[in-house]
């Protein structure tokens, strides 16, 4: 009897996300991409430790689709590294692919280079793979472009985005079920792979780098017990989407391998661990040692000291290499007597990797005016203050500001 099949599956490591990071003098590169690339390497030494025999990677694998030539030598890298180890699979996904028909994809050199031990999955097709414990079939679902999945007759110039949403959703539809057909054929155990949205799953912080519309599966288009593992990738908050059924195929998404903002703070980050046979597919999910995000929430109102206020509630937690916000409640009173310096440097001696933001919410009687003197403050100032001024919601504030201060990073690097 033969042992299973042991499977490493990852996704959306999207290298090149900078924010909340700086140069690292050595290396030239931001502390942020590091983080990414050291987390690739602790997945690939626990590959390599448990002896792995197929990795899958479920798309992604960097921030654009035009990648600077360090990230994409870094990535390469890492892959020439798996590649010793096992065959590896590099699916297409949304950020691998480019916006112009007929240009490369971002990971398309592996393919043309003949790179061995590596298969591109950028075709709805099947691939049947030798591995040192026997083989296995894969079935690759690249993230759906409409010009791949839609002939010109099918989008005439009179049709809403609308109508032709729901018509490329219906051809991936197709294409996936002629995929389970065709794999039924196959005496092996059997592994789709795919980088798309699926009905039920639970969105993050991709929503934020997400490049174009999106297209959403049926769960029931995928859970055939004709598959042993379906690996996910495209959502970056991990999930198995048939947990508990016997009567379906572990359906998964890996998530990511790092944390992109504070939208995935809570997040568990890692890889999939699957030991896959025909019939029959034990998994476990990994748990990387990513960077901790953390928001520190402190309300002043009426207190006599608010600077000591905040800093009592920073020595209650844990910052040590913690990329960092403070989000102070305050009313009028207490935000004049706020020091906002002194909060940075106990964050920076409490060890934070990163002060991402010091956000006053200060409630007010009256509606929020900018005040006659706006050249004192900071852009997150100016911005925080505009939109309470418009009577936002707080939290709705929160999340607009993360984005600002992102578009404000990447202009400073500019």
């Amino acid at each position: 009897m033969t042992e299973p099949i042991r499977v490493l599956h990852f996704a959306d490591v999207h290298i090149g996300m900078e924010n909340y990071g700086r140069t690292d003098p050595r290396t030239g590169v931001s502390t942020r991409v590091l983080d990414f690339l050291r987390r690739m390497d602790e997945m690939i030494a626990y590959a390599r430790e448990h002896d792995v025999d197929l990795a899958i990677f479920a798309g992604d694998a960097f921030k654009t689709r035009n990648p600077t030539p360090t990230f994409a030598r870094e990535f390469a890298f890492r892959i020439q590294d798996l590649a010793e180890l096992c065959p590896v699979v590099l699916l297409l996904g949304n950020h691998d692919l480019p916006a112009i028909e007929r240009r490369a994809s971002s990971i398309e050199i592996y393919e043309t280079l003949r790179v061995p031990n590596v298969t591109l999955g950028a075709n709805y097709e099947l691939h049947e793979i030798a591995t040192k414990r026997g083989p296995v079939v894969v079935g690759t679902a690249p993230y759906p472009m409409r010009h791949h999945l839609l002939h010109e007759e099918d989008m005439p110039h009179n049709r809403t985005i609308a109508e032709i949403d729901a018509k490329l959703e219906d051809a991936l539809t197709d294409r996936l079920l002629q995929l389970t057909e065709e794999a039924a054929q196959y005496d092996m155990p059997r592994i789709l792979t795919g980088h798309f949205s699926v009905s039920g799953a639970e969105f993050g912080s991709e929503r934020s780098v997400m490049l174009g519309r999106d297209v959403t599966v049926l769960l029931s288009t995928l859970d055939s017990p004709v598959w042993d593992y379906v690996a996910l990738g495209h959502i970056h908050q991990h999930q198995c989407l048939t947990l508990g059924r016997a009567d379906a195929p572990p359906v998964i998404y890996s998530g990511s391998l790092e944390r992109i903002d504070f939208g995935e703070e809570a997040d568990r980050k890692g890889f999939v661990w699957a030991e896959i046979e025909r019939g029959r597919t034990d998994w476990r999910f990994i748990e990387v040692d990513c960077r901790p995000f953390v928001t520190l929430r402190v309300d002043v109102r009426g207190a006599g000291n608010p600077t000591h206020t905040v800093l009592d509630a920073i020595k209650k937690h844990d910052l040590r290499e913690a990329v960092v916000r403070v989000i102070v409640t305050a009313d009028p009173e207490a935000d004049l007597l706020f020091q906002e310096r002194d909060v940075f440097y106990a964050l920076r001696e409490a060890d934070a990797n990163h002060v991402a933001a010091i956000v006053r919410n200060v409630e007010r009687p009256a509606r929020l005016r900018l005040g006659t003197n706006p050249e004192g403050l900071t852009p997150d100032q100016l911005l925080e203050r505009y939109l309470s001024s418009k009577e936002i919601p707080f939290e709705r504030i929160e999340v607009l500001l993360d984005h600002a201060r992102q578009l404000f990073e990447a202009d400073t690097l500019d």
